[in-house]
């Protein structure tokens, strides 16, 4: 007859406790970083719907007593920039006809630069490529007055499309390490095989990269779309009061000298200018996770 099993306890680490000291600094971090960017954000929402003579009452942190959405109405379309009052409506579109070309034309490119530094060896592709990672660490102020002498030329100063080219130009560099590394990290084997089957550059490009690259084109349009959206510097040196973008727009309301100032108005202008970018994240923010786990920033 067998002899009975014995049991001498439990084995393994001792779990830890929820309150355990690790879990309590991981946690109280995270808590106040999320502070750091929710307070401002909760402020700027709760002073939008207010009304001014509840806002001079002074408790910034108050509910609104009374909603109102006058605020976000008028900084739509009625807030002045200068002469113009019509709102911050005008530069949303000259906006999105910027951004979309933009973010279009500098993803195809970089995306062809980074597949073929990637997987076509060709002569001179370090170099090249040492060229555009220089380009990409170069300040923007050091370039501003040779733009304006090349736009002028071309006659695209203070246009929408110089502007588009600037970001285009731009955003190239950076882009194109980004599609390179993500290239270079799918497997070899199947840019091989397409060769051998008689696949060539743009057949593997569209029929074996594209179908395997939705992560890493996500990150690169929520990279574009929120630098060029955002973008304050070209915007107000490259182009002209008609054809301003929304941030610089956003500045000449907040910073306008005639009548009172409008915290409620300012503060609805500050979250229509950035709800563009916001939402694009949060669509696809999964997305952008994966595209940069996958490679996006690996050497």
């Amino acid at each position: 007859m067998a002899d009975p099993v014995q049991f001498t306890g439990p084995h393994g680490p001792k779990p830890k406790t929820p309150f355990s000291r690790r879990n309590i600094m991981l946690y109280g971090t995270l808590i106040v970083v999320s502070l750091y960017y929710l307070v401002p954000l909760y402020v700027m929402i709760v002073t939008s719907l207010k009304g001014m003579p509840e806002i001079r009452m002074g408790n910034i942190f108050a509910p609104p007593m009374e909603i109102t959405f006058e605020p976000w109405v008028k900084a739509w379309s009625q807030a002045c920039t200068g002469l113009n009052c019509d709102g911050l409506s005008r530069g949303f579109w000259n906006s999105v006809q910027i951004t979309i070309p933009s973010v279009l034309a500098s993803i195809i490119i970089a995306s062809v630069n980074g597949y073929a530094l990637a997987n076509w060896r060709f002569k001179g592709a370090n170099v090249f490529f040492g060229i555009l990672i220089f380009g990409a660490f170069i300040p923007y102020q050091v370039m501003i007055y040779p733009i304006v002498i090349m736009l002028r030329e071309m006659g695209l100063y203070t246009k929408l499309g110089g502007l588009v080219i600037v970001h285009s130009i731009f955003g190239m560099p950076i882009l194109t390490l980004l599609f390179r590394n993500y290239f270079a990290s799918l497997p070899e084997e199947l840019f091989k095989a397409a060769r051998v089957d008689g696949a060539r550059f743009w057949g593997i490009y569209f029929r074996i990269m594209l179908p395997m690259s939705m992560p890493i084109f996500v990150v690169a349009v929520i990279l574009q779309v929120t630098g060029i959206w955002n973008d304050f510097l070209f915007g107000v040196i490259y182009a002209k009061p008609d054809s301003y973008p929304m941030t610089v727009q956003l500045n000449n309301i907040v910073n306008s000298v005639q009548g009172v100032k409008e915290y409620n108005v300012n503060m609805a202008a500050t979250l229509l200018t950035g709800a563009v970018p916001l939402f694009i994240y949060f669509v696809s923010g999964k997305l952008f996770v994966r595209g940069v786990a996958a490679g996006a920033v690996k050497g």
